[in-house]
């Protein structure tokens, strides 16, 4: 063989090796992509959607209470099932915090915990859901000062941690013209202070007299301060349950949902789509989430939208990920 047929055959081969190599490069490529997990990919699906999505911490209480989840381990698991903001329930940190030796010290180690874990998988945090502080619409004018002042060491927690507000419950007196005033003495109070944090402060529809829309909205507006708005959350309308109870009783008497939904919206300043149970078309079996997002679009509304999940006949997870798929679904269609 001559030299111009050894190099030519030497080309040939350098030719087929550099070609297997791509196509073997391509193939993992492509098996790399089939393997990546399915909430890797959901963010993906969020581009052409008019909101984004968050996760509220109340979605896992089952979880955590049985003991399943750490709390502080909220943040890696939001982002593995696909969420960019998290709402914190300060419920599940109160407890450690005021039964420490220094309250003060183990709520600034929490913060200091949660904001890492935030840092860590690139989460936002957004805002935290105030329970167990008093009842802010009380006749006992003490009691509710109490209230607004135990209400704000979490303003300072939501600063600490990037948040842009808090919620809070307006319980109370069951009297209406007693609950407005109570409320709009309360809301200016904690609204004052949280301004000086730049944090909202934000009313959720959570029953009884909170979830009457007229009545809320007549707070907001006797308020009228800039960070003092509504979180509407889509199935909280229960005005009424058996035997007066809070929770954990048949609602007798409910304001109507779509359109306690649109008269909160011009206040609101986040949003809950709260879930319970889903058809084999993956739809909500209470409410239309397509409906009710069309009224949330038409407010103008461009933030973030959280899933909380409350039923029971599917594991929690399962129910995270249906509200989520549901809200993509629905969004997209608008």
């Amino acid at each position: 063989m001559n030299f111009k047929s050894l190099k030519v055959s030497y080309l040939l081969i350098l030719s087929f090796v550099i070609l297997g190599a791509s196509l073997t490069s391509c193939k993992n490529n492509s098996e790399e992509k089939n393997t990546e997990p399915v909430e890797k990919n959901v963010e993906k699906s969020q581009d052409s959607l008019f909101f984004k999505l968050s996760l509220a911490q109340w979605s896992l209480h089952k979880p955590i209470f049985d003991g399943e989840l750490d709390p502080m381990d909220f943040a890696e698991r939001a982002n593995e099932l696909g969420f960019e903001g998290l709402e914190y329930v300060t419920d599940f940190y109160a407890e450690r915090i005021k039964s420490a030796k220094d309250p003060k010290e183990e709520m600034q180690l929490v913060l200091d915990s949660l904001k890492a874990k935030s840092e860590e998988f690139n989460m936002k945090n957004l805002l935290l859901m105030i329970d167990g502080e008093g009842d802010l619409a009380t006749n006992d004018t003490v009691a509710r000062n109490k209230a607004v002042e135990d209400h704000k060491k979490w303003v300072d927690a939501a600063n600490y941690l990037g948040c842009h507000s808090i919620r809070v419950n307006l319980f109370g007196s069951d009297v209406p013209d007693e609950w407005v005033s109570n409320s709009v003495d309360a809301l200016s109070k904690l609204s004052k202070y949280a301004k000086q944090k730049n944090i909202n402060v934000l009313v959720e529809n959570h029953g009884y007299l909170s979830s009457n829309a007229d009545l809320l909205v007549k707070v907001m507006q006797k308020v009228n301060m800039e960070n003092c708005g509504t979180l509407p959350d889509f199935g909280n309308f229960c005005l009424k349950r058996e035997g007066g109870e809070r929770w954990d009783a048949k609602c007798v008497e409910e304001y109507p949902r779509y359109e306690g939904i649109k008269k909160m919206m011009p206040y609101a300043k986040a949003v809950s789509a709260k879930s319970y149970s889903f058809n084999d078309k993956g739809q909500e079996e209470i409410m239309n989430y397509t409906k009710i997002l069309k009224i949330v679009k038409d407010a103008g509304y461009t933030g973030f939208i959280g899933v909380e999940f409350e039923g029971t006949d599917i594991t929690p997870e399962k129910g995270i990920k249906a509200t989520r798929d549901l809200l993509i679904q629905a969004g997209q269609t608008l």
